[in-house]
């Protein structure tokens, strides 16, 4: 019986690694383009919506806004931008004042979302969209009153969903300028005054919806 010398059993071995890493790494590859094509489906379909609802108008009903509101805001993550926002502060909160800090502060979000919905009639290109395990990260030129302004997302896959946590834009995070603003009243006053400050300034912004849309 003929015997198949070492170095061509150690080279038939290298070989099927090679063919089993190389199908796993096609087969990643393959995963990866069908999410980030998800990730840019669900934001041109997004964009179309609401540019859909805005068409040519000039007022709203409520129904518009309250529609509007849920297109824009819903595919933020608000806790995860929350967490974010409250940085090392937010291990030394409760589960309560946790949850109390995410419905004011979302609710915040989501009113100042309307305060001006021309912003959202602007022509948007998606330029990269690259996908790295559960994260993600989008890079979009947007031309808004003929000035083109760079805007990024950053985002995560939460329960099956892609949602973001954080938005840059012209290379200053949303999440980083809430977090130097929320550290100097902890520090200084802590979680209580916070919230105060917090629940008055959503209380204005709630006014301001409810006189625009008279």
């Amino acid at each position: 019986m003929t015997r198949t010398p070492m170095f061509l059993r150690s080279f038939s071995f290298l070989l099927a690694l090679l063919i089993v890493f190389g199908g796993l790494h096609q087969a990643n590859a393959a995963v990866q383009q069908d999410e980030e094509q998800e990730i840019r489906q669900m934001l041109e379909e997004r964009d179309q919506e609401i540019k859909g609802i805005l068409g040519d108008r000039t007022s709203f009903t409520q129904e518009q806004r309250d529609e509007l509101k849920e297109l824009i805001n819903g595919v933020i993550n608000f806790r995860e931008m929350s967490r974010q926002a409250l940085g090392a502060d937010w291990a030394n909160l409760s589960d309560e004042q946790r949850d109390e800090f995410v419905d004011v502060f979302s609710d915040i979000v989501r009113l100042q979302s309307l305060s001006d919905l021309e912003v959202y009639r602007a022509e948007v290109t998606y330029d990269e969209i690259s996908v790295e395990g559960d994260s993600a990260y989008v890079n979009t030129t947007t031309i808004y009153q003929g000035t083109p302004t760079k805007v990024e997302y950053f985002m995560g896959r939460y329960n099956g969903e892609w949602l973001v946590h954080d938005i840059v834009l012209d290379d200053v995070s949303t999440v980083g300028g809430y977090e130097r603003s929320f550290r100097r009243v902890l520090t200084r006053r802590g979680f209580d005054a916070l919230m105060d400050s917090l629940e008055r300034r959503r209380d204005r912004a709630e006014q301001e919806a409810q006189e625009s849309t008279r």
